[in-house]
């Protein structure tokens, strides 16, 4: 097999990113040599890569879901917000500029070179390349710079499968109206449909799926049912409003972990790992009173660490934060999270506030700096006797004071991270992900609170691949295998009609006199 595809929606979070990485699972179980490819992705999720870049961690994940390790070339460009008008753009895996919408629209021809080189370097090395868009593609205020849709289908000749979300309602209209809204041209690259996350009789959708046939002349490639416990690794935040399972504990032995929903949360997918142990349950939150009675309380990464502890201040969630560290409740801070609870921030560089207070709940002080650190972590942690690791992703630089325990420490002999009694600190995304940690961990605080915890056993690591080959099933038993094997292999479809609309006047009535 040879070729490429792109893989748009309708809108955001209709499953582009689930759709591409069950495929690209589908064929890597085939034995075909297939890696993902989003030319731009604007998401607070990312990962660092072995050689240090750093990319979204959508395109990480469909990298492990075919099987090879992530790179810069499959997300050449990554937009991570910064505020409300502000981002940083992140560029084969290292920042480019910080920048406000405006002015990045005006830099998109300069991109134009780079994003297409990324493909043609993965075309060479893969046999099939699978592509995800971004948003939807009829976003016609922006599709004269496209970069990720559209523009690059017609740019590298790529067939396009569209993705509708059935459960949202309305599927049969967004995909009709996401079609007609392309021009011919675009139209052209349009191979067919996906229906995303289906509850119900298929005889009863039937007689849609023949007519949207007839009104577009393109066929549907699959109608995929909607499945439980598909919230590992999401990319949009959207998805943090899905339940995550509590393994069928029984409610009184059940530690209920508290995250923080913070405006510019980021890697929030740092708690997965806490969601997949049998008697834990994970929610997002911003209620005082959840802060009070949780077992566990996480504050995430933040791309404005200083915005959101403002914030956080405005909704009195730093009093009930300092009210359950006075408690011996524990908390627990990632990268962002972590800067907010120590003494003092000295921001010139993100925010550019000056000098800002923390909650003052460990002993540390974080100064940005312009350089941003990216790099894989490995090491061990002597509070809990287990080996750890993660990745850093961060422009702060954290300085202890003499009475900060470090409760991690890299195998490069760095001590890392910060802990004061119930209430501690880290750096390293991705620490939860180490089985032996994170058990400890949610043991001591199940002997803190009175609760038990036994661990479910199964590796992270065993999760997510679990999770992967999911995803590869769903493809494999509800897609047109053959029609969509063709579309990757046979390019744009030939011959295909244009859907156009037409706007009649309305005829006024004749006057008539009484």
């Amino acid at each position: 097999m040879n070729g490429a595809l792109l893989v748009c929606g309708t809108h955001s979070d209709a499953g582009k990113s689930l759709v591409t990485a069950g495929i690209c699972r589908w064929l890597h179980r085939q034995g075909v040599s297939v890696a993902p490819f989003k030319a731009q992705n604007m998401a607070l999720n990312s990962v660092v890569t072995r050689d240090g870049a750093e990319i979204g961690r959508a395109q990480a994940v469909q990298a492990a879901a075919a099987g090879i390790e992530p790179e810069a070339a499959m997300n050449p460009i990554l937009i991570k917000p910064s505020g409300e008008r502000h981002s940083q753009v992140i560029v084969n895996g290292r920042p480019f500029m910080d920048t406000d919408a405006r002015s990045y629209q005006a830099r998109k021809d300069e991109l134009r070179p780079i994003v297409a080189a990324a493909l043609a370097d993965l075309r060479a090395r893969y046999d099939v390349v699978i592509c995800e868009g971004a948003g939807s593609p009829a976003e016609i205020n922006l599709r004269h710079a496209d970069l990720t849709n559209l523009g690059l289908a017609r740019a590298a000749g790529l067939p396009v499968l569209l993705v509708g979300d059935i459960d949202r309602g309305g599927v049969f209209a967004s995909l009709i109206g996401t079609l007609a809204s392309l021009d011919a041209e675009d139209q052209a690259h349009v191979g067919g449909f996906l229906i995303n996350k289906f509850r119900g009789d298929l005889g009863i959708l039937a007689p849609g799926l023949d007519d949207l046939r007839g009104r577009t002349g393109r066929p549907t490639l699959g109608v995929l049912p909607y499945a439980e416990d598909l919230w590992l690794d999401a990319e949009d935040s959207l998805a943090l409003e899905v339940s995550r399972p509590t393994g069928g504990v029984a409610s009184r032995d059940v530690l209920e972990v508290a995250v923080l929903r913070l405006r510019w949360m980021s890697n929030f997918t740092d708690v997965d790992a806490l969601a997949s142990e049998p008697g834990v349950r994970v929610r997002f939150t911003r209620s005082p009173a959840d802060i009070a009675r949780a077992d566990l309380v996480v504050l995430p990464g933040t791309k404005a660490t200083v915005e959101d502890l403002a914030r956080l201040r405005a909704d009195g969630l730093d009093r009930a934060l300092v009210e359950r560290a006075a408690a011996g409740g524990t908390i627990l801070g990632i990268c962002g999270g972590y800067q907010v609870l120590g003494t003092r921030i000295e921001d010139a560089v993100e925010s550019r506030a000056g000098v800002v207070d923390g909650l003052g709940l460990l002993p540390v002080t974080t100064t940005f700096a312009a350089g941003k650190v990216l790099r894989l972590r490995d090491g061990a942690s002597p509070r809990f006797g287990t080996t750890a690791g993660g990745y850093e992703i961060r422009h702060g630089r954290i300085a202890t004071d003499d009475d900060g325990e470090p409760w991690l420490l890299g195998d490069d002999g760095e001590p890392e991270g910060c802990a004061r009694g119930c209430v501690l600190g880290t750096s390293w995304h991705g620490v939860l992900e180490h089985d032996d940690l994170r058990r400890a961990l949610l043991r001591e605080v199940a002997a803190r609170t009175g609760r038990s915890f036994t661990s479910g056993g199964e590796p992270f690591a065993a999760v997510r691949e679990r999770h992967l080959d999911r995803l590869g099933d769903l493809v494999e038993e509800h897609a047109d295998t053959a029609a969509l094997t063709n579309l990757i292999t046979g390019g744009v479809p030939a011959g295909l009609p244009t859907l156009t609309l037409s706007l009649t006047a309305k005829e006024e009535p004749a006057c008539s006199a009484s």
